[in-house]
């Protein structure tokens, strides 16, 4: 089984902090790889892979000096078209753009959807919708105008994150500085529980975190820490005594979620997107609908089981699990 592995550009594969289509995409290829399949992974000339690397962009175009994102995303995209005939099949991870090239090949094509940025962009999903395979990351983010071939979950390498069997005391909000991401309403329902608040994220919003972050970080009962990777990112997960994850949009997945409660950590959750998928009510920590329930919940934190946490994501949320998914669906698509 020959496979193409289409990845994102906007950081190498994988990345070095931000980059949640990088990092999954590698995860994917290192476990595909290590299982026998014969992968090349099409990303940044500074990507590492124990596949096969192609790449025509020398970095990605998020990282500075800023390379331009529609000539290198093109580029990179023709790239992996025009070897299309080397491969059974091309996995795209890369968003929208190479299903334009999909009738111009006569390799199948599977592209993971991972979220609509617009609903903008989804006549273009419709519009190679009959000669390309989809598969949703939530059954959640499936689109009624499209039909897909699977959902399958991300996964996580466990070993990365090791259970904190205690925890701290301090709550922590862990993703981008965003309205989407709700950094204001996870201040406001730690200063109405009167708990220690660690935040950690890039600052995607810099107009927004000025207006309703920033005034909050006193670095006593606020503390900004910005993007943390690696060991810092893995303890400061674990250390946590809940995760809240107080979302503004329905988002398609959330890998901070499963990352926390493999660590131990229970997440606190508004109940939309993808939330209702990966945390189990009162089992892995508690879905709400309100600020006021969200305050409630963190008073019951104590209820939830770390060790259950980490045993309900080594069941449902593993990476060897995610590839076991992927390539039975690429048996079936090449078969």
């Amino acid at each position: 089984m020959r496979i193409a592995m289409l990845s994102s550009i906007s950081w190498p594969t994988p990345p070095t902090g931000y980059g949640p289509w990088e990092l999954v995409t590698s995860l994917l290829t290192e476990a595909l790889v290590a299982r026998g399949v014969d992968v090349t992974l099409f990303a940044t000339q500074n990507s590492n892979t124990t596949g096969t690397l192609d790449g025509v962009a020398p970095r990605g175009y998020s990282e500075p000096p800023h390379l331009d994102a529609k000539v290198w995303e093109a580029m990179h995209i023709a790239n992996c078209m025009e070897r299309a005939g080397d491969f059974d099949l091309i996995h795209n991870q890369a968003d929208f753009m190479p299903l334009a090239w999909s009738r111009l090949i006569d390799t199948p094509m599977l592209t993971t959807i991972h979220g609509f940025s617009s609903e903008r962009i989804v006549p273009l999903y419709q519009r190679y919708n009959d000669n390309t395979q989809y598969v949703s990351i939530s059954d959640a983010d499936r689109h009624p105008a499209l039909s897909y071939a699977a959902t399958i979950h991300h996964g996580i390498p466990l070993d990365d994150f090791p259970l904190d069997r205690t925890g701290g005391q301090d709550l922590l909000f862990f993703g981008r500085i965003h309205p989407d991401k709700g950094p204001h309403d996870a201040i406001a329902a730690a200063k109405a529980a009167g708990r220690r608040l660690v935040m950690a994220g890039l600052v995607q919003d810099q107009a927004y975190h000025e207006r309703e972050v920033a005034p909050h970080i006193d670095n006593d009962r606020v503390i900004f820490r910005g993007v943390v990777g690696g060991e810092e990112r893995v303890r400061t997960l674990g250390q946590a005594s809940a995760l809240l994850h107080l979302i503004g949009f329905d988002e398609p997945f959330g890998l901070s979620v499963v990352e926390a409660m493999a660590c131990g950590t229970p997440v606190i959750a508004f109940n939309r997107g993808s939330m209702p998928e990966l945390i189990e009510h009162g089992v892995t920590g508690f879905l709400v609908d309100t600020l006021d329930e969200a305050v409630e919940a963190i008073g019951r934190v104590g209820e939830i089981d770390r060790a259950t946490c980490r045993a309900r994501v080594a069941e449902r949320f593993s990476v060897e699990r995610m590839a076991d998914d992927y390539i039975r669906l690429y048996q079936q698509l090449i078969g």
